[in-house]
């Protein structure tokens, strides 16, 4: 069982603002491609079909605490850990990290639901493909995402 995923990404220059530093909105981009890629490692995909149903994972909240800047150039790592599973949603906790320094925390709270077009979204149970290989991660005393 899967419970944390680690990834890099290089900072490209659309990703910076006018002093040269990561732009905040950046982060969230970060933490969707990172979640993107944790449910590839599953076999699956933000965006799959399941029994003739078109299952995606909606955000239903999102933060980010930034503790030190990144630039042009900076490889960041990128840690996800899966704070919560629940019956229908996942919490991930996100940690960024240049070079061993801490630049920045963030979380993302999705809901598993059934998005077929013409219809109104609707959660739904985590399938067992999916729910079957997660579990949440241990919590740490003082934990508040993915480790830093």
């Amino acid at each position: 069982m899967l419970y944390d995923f680690h990834t890099t990404r290089r900072i490209e220059f659309p990703d910076t603002d006018m002093a040269g530093i990561v732009h905040f909105s950046r982060f969230f981009v970060f933490m969707e491609a990172a979640e993107h890629e944790f449910l590839r490692s599953l076999g699956t995909s933000v965006s799959t079909e399941l029994d003739g149903n078109k299952i995606g994972w909606p955000r239903v909240g999102a933060s980010c605490d930034y503790m030190s800047p990144a630039r042009f150039e900076d490889v960041l790592d990128i840690h996800l850990k899966v704070m919560r599973k629940g019956e229908k949603s996942m919490t991930y906790g996100f940690t960024f990290h240049n070079n061993g320094t801490l630049v920045a925390r963030g979380q993302l709270r999705s809901v598993c639901c059934v998005c077929n077009p013409g219809e109104k979204i609707r959660s739904i149970s985590i399938p067992d493909i999916v729910a079957n290989q997660i579990e949440e991660a241990p919590t740490e005393e003082g934990d508040h995402g993915a480790e830093s």
